[in-house]
């Protein structure tokens, strides 16, 4: 209980999540003029790998790099920036154009963040990278650590974080409004693509302008599938994706693992799923995750449930009696995703994806408020500073500004334990997890901790 109660102290002072709170100067700063524009190359420059190079050009960047596996895609924003090289290979980039690059963007399928972010911060380079920061607990320990180490600006794209609505919930929470938190339920709609399936039989033609072997990357191996993986295919899928969990609770679970300084988990499980396919994510399930004590703040219990409504099932759910309120405040129907924190004196509601727009019931109340126009709330002071923006906090880090505040030693934090639910997933049901979050490693099952470091492909491997 100690060191867990050490670590995250440690956590806190270390991600800014406090205000005012910095930890170290950016390796940028140390090197360059101020008044320089910020040399950026984009990994992924497609979906939102466009808006991401977009955003970071609007915010002074000079896209110096393009990187991206469809050669389509990659020649519609060489259209925007001539002036910048492009590539197909992340490797290839960052070898040949390094010297003159800062700063880099990830936006990619999520099995190369790890590989693509690892090596560009082992360089010195500053990394913004999509949500889930990592497919792996132990990449994401490693991105965390590198950040640390080098002093590095970095930024997770859960561009929530953002959002003076989150930050006020963290504020509410944390002053107490609602009491000592016991339980947490947060569900999604998600998946919105194909999972719950077996590999398709076969090999079709590989088109001309989609380097193949780059969209594997670390993965193992196999035929390209038309219409199958690429593009946007392959978030369901176990060697590409992190399903629903990654894809949506870095947004969802991002509001409560800060408002309540959550940490590691000590256990988790799969509670129930839909049936457990060998390479992809269930279609609905539920996952528990136990968290001890810490900083004064009583256990808690964390349940997580996705699945698609519009499927032809009925998705896993929390019971009647937790989300009544909330089903009442919306007309009857209960949301297609949303985050309730019940506490000993209330609860509070979130009614996005983005862990904004809070609502609290105290005891006693007959339904939520607006926290805003809640008289227990209005005198809560603001005590997070509020965002000039997502992409612009990791621009002010770089220019040597405060932390931002998705950056990765809370970012790779958050991510860790959502992937424990990944794992959680992939062992399947009636297999808990006692896990060591220092360590990295369950204590009960061996099953769960093949998933904990993936298996690299030949050449692909960090070196770390």
């Amino acid at each position: 209980m100690a060191q867990l109660q050490t670590n995250r102290r440690q956590f806190i002072k270390k991600s800014g999540l406090l205000a005012g709170g910095t930890f170290g100067m950016p390796a940028f700063v140390s090197g360059q003029n101020l008044n320089s524009r910020i040399q950026v190359a984009c990994i992924g420059v497609g979906g939102k790998g466009r808006s991401d190079t977009m955003n970071a050009a609007k915010c002074g960047g000079e896209i110096v790099g393009l990187c991206d596996i469809d050669g389509g895609r990659l020649d519609e924003m060489a259209k925007r920036y001539s002036k910048a090289a492009k590539f197909s290979d992340f490797r290839e980039m960052l070898t040949k154009i390094g010297d003159k690059v800062d700063a880099v963007t990830i936006s990619t399928p999520d099995h190369l963040h790890g590989v693509a972010g690892i090596m560009a911060m082992q360089m010195g380079k500053n990394v913004y990278c999509q949500k889930p920061l990592t497919q792996t607990v132990w990449e994401s320990r490693m991105m965390r650590n590198l950040s640390r180490d080098k002093k590095l600006a970095t930024q997770m794209g859960n561009q929530g974080s953002a959002g003076s609505g989150l930050r006020r919930s963290v504020e509410l929470v944390q002053a107490g409004v609602i009491g000592n938190p016991k339980e947490l339920h947060v569900w999604t709609n998600r998946p919105v693509w194909p999972q719950g399936l077996e590999r398709p039989a076969g090999a079709d033609p590989i088109p001309d302008n989609l380097n193949w072997d780059c969209f594997i990357g670390p993965a193992q191996m196999r035929p390209y599938k038309k219409d199958v993986y690429h593009a946007f295919k392959w978030r369901g899928w176990s060697d590409f994706g992190t399903g629903a969990l990654g894809d949506m609770a870095c947004h969802t679970v991002n509001m409560p693992f800060r408002a309540l300084k959550l940490g590691y988990p000590t256990k988790i499980e799969c509670e129930m799923a839909s049936r457990i396919y060998d390479e992809t994510y269930p279609l609905t399930s539920r996952v528990r995750f136990e968290f001890p004590e810490r900083e004064g703040l009583p256990p808690l219990k964390f349940w997580w449930y996705d699945g698609n409504p519009r499927q032809s099932f009925d998705p896993v759910r929390p019971k009647t009696e937790i989300v009544s309120e909330v089903i009442a405040l919306r007309g009857g129907k209960l949301p297609g995703s949303g985050a309730v924190i019940i506490g000993d004196k209330g609860k509070l509601f979130s009614q996005d994806d983005m862990g904004g727009n809070p609502y609290v019931m105290l005891n006693g109340e007959k339904g939520y408020r607006d926290a805003g126009q809640h008289e227990a709330c209005q005198a809560i002071p603001e005590t997070v500073p509020r965002s000039p923006g997502h992409v612009e906090e990791w621009f002010e880090m770089m220019k040597g500004g405060s932390p931002a505040y998705s950056n990765f030693e809370i970012a790779a934090y958050l991510n860790e334990v959502i992937l424990l639910g990944c794992i959680a997933q992939q062992v399947g049901e009636g297999y808990p997890i006692d896990w060591d979050g220092p360590n990295m490693r369950s204590t009960n099952n061996d099953r769960a901790n093949r998933f904990v470091k993936r298996n690299y492909r030949e050449g692909w491997a960090p070196r770390i």
